[in-house]
């Protein structure tokens, strides 16, 4: 059984899901979702050329991953 949402609340996750500087980190930490829970709405609420446009874009986005996004800000290990 699912949970249930107010649409306050569905429009929240979307906006979140969104923002390209919106990691699934604080997504969890603002709404208690994990990033399979934020797929499943965006599955459920979007239109499916929406989805599928949303999927691609944040497929290949380090800034949707912190420990991405860490490793990407810390750049290239050098050897001393």
């Amino acid at each position: 059984m699912r949970p249930r949402y107010s649409p306050e609340q569905i429009s929240s996750i979307i906006r979140y899901a969104w923002e390209d500087r919106t990691t699934f980190e604080e997504i969890k930490e603002r709404t208690g979702l994990t990033e399979r829970q934020v797929i499943d709405v965006m599955r459920r609420e979007l239109k499916p050329s929406s989805f599928r446009l949303w999927r691609k874009r944040v497929g290949g986005r380090i800034t949707k991953h912190r420990h991405l996004l860490e490793r990407h800000l810390k750049g290239p290990v050098q050897d001393e």
